[in-house]
């Protein structure tokens, strides 16, 4: 089984819990996801069944958008609502000042991301280090906040929602977290949902208990997309059945022989058969004067099994 089933992760459960799930229910050995959630997360997880895993280092849109809920005058080990109370201070920030200070939580920004994460250091998990109460330092990461609105809040209870559009690789636990340090009261992330992740939304995605049960009725496949959909950006190619197994076979393809205009050097197109079926990424050498392979995503025999289809 190739492709992506889009998942609605339930709170509690890791990406890599979802991962099994998946592989188990999928019955394939070949399982990721695209992008970790915190495991008091929810919302949306894109899984790569078999094939799709080589998708993984290649996805060109990072992008994610996420809805958190907040709470100002709180400080935590964890940046979030279930760690360890560090500080606690009488909040009484205005919806106002909190809306002047968002611009500046926005564009290219830095971050130094939290003890409890996945980041590496030194060939361990920072997560593991901080469980022992090690804290090391940590290299300030870019990152781009593309979008920051305030969607909720009440003075009273000093907590709120936000709306956050960012680049691949953002925390918004420590986004919550400096802004409250900005407001010098601090702040903690009690909630958090991904609505888009890698051009999917809330509405493509799918309950580990609807996927449980079309599994049981033997539908699985009604709800599995196509890897292509991932690289959706790039221009595609329709080529013929010599040139579908040419391209498998490692071979470049001639460009003057497509069907695709004003080609730029080193541009990457979806190289697919007459009938749609979806082969892999090329980019165009144009100074060779052919379409090299950037990634293969289908064997020759696996095309002639499913000729006609898509995968």
């Amino acid at each position: 089984m190739n492709g992506i089933i889009v998942i609605n992760k339930p709170s509690g459960f890791t990406s890599f819990d979802i991962v099994a799930v998946m592989r188990g229910i999928a019955k394939t050995r070949k399982a990721g996801h695209t992008g970790t959630l915190d495991p008091m997360a929810t919302g949306v997880l894109p899984i790569l069944l078999g094939n799709a895993t080589k998708a993984q280092s290649l996805i060109p849109d990072s992008s994610k958008e996420y809805i958190a809920d907040f709470r100002l005058g709180i400080t935590t080990d964890t940046l979030d609502i279930t760690g360890k109370i560090i500080e606690e201070k009488n909040s009484y920030v205005s919806q106002m000042e909190l809306e002047n200070i968002l611009p500046e939580f926005t564009g290219n920004i830095f971050q130094i991301p939290p003890m409890y994460s996945a980041v590496q250091k030194d060939g361990k998990r920072l997560y593991e280090l901080a469980r022992q109460g090690i804290e090391v330092e940590r290299e300030k990461r870019e990152i781009t906040i593309y979008k920051l609105e305030l969607l909720e809040y009440d003075e009273k209870a000093q907590a709120g929602r936000l709306l956050t559009g960012c680049s691949g690789g953002t925390y918004i636990r420590t986004l919550i977290d400096d802004i409250g340090k900005r407001l010098g009261c601090g702040g903690v992330m009690t909630a958090l949902c991904r609505s888009s992740a890698c051009g999917y939304s809330l509405s493509d995605a799918v309950t580990l208990e609807e996927v449980r049960k079309i599994s049981a009725e033997g539908k699985l496949e009604s709800i599995l997309r196509s890897v292509d959909g991932l690289f959706s950006i790039y221009r595609e190619v329709r080529v013929s059945d010599a040139q579908v197994k040419r391209f498998c076979s490692g071979g470049q393809l001639d460009l003057s022989r497509l069907k695709i205009a004003n080609l730029s050097d080193r541009e990457i197109v979806r190289v697919k058969s007459v009938s749609g079926y979806f082969i892999g990424l090329g980019i165009a050498e144009k100074e060779k004067g052919w379409l090299a392979i950037h990634k293969l995503f289908s064997g020759y025999d696996e095309y002639e099994k499913d000729k006609g289809g898509s995968n």
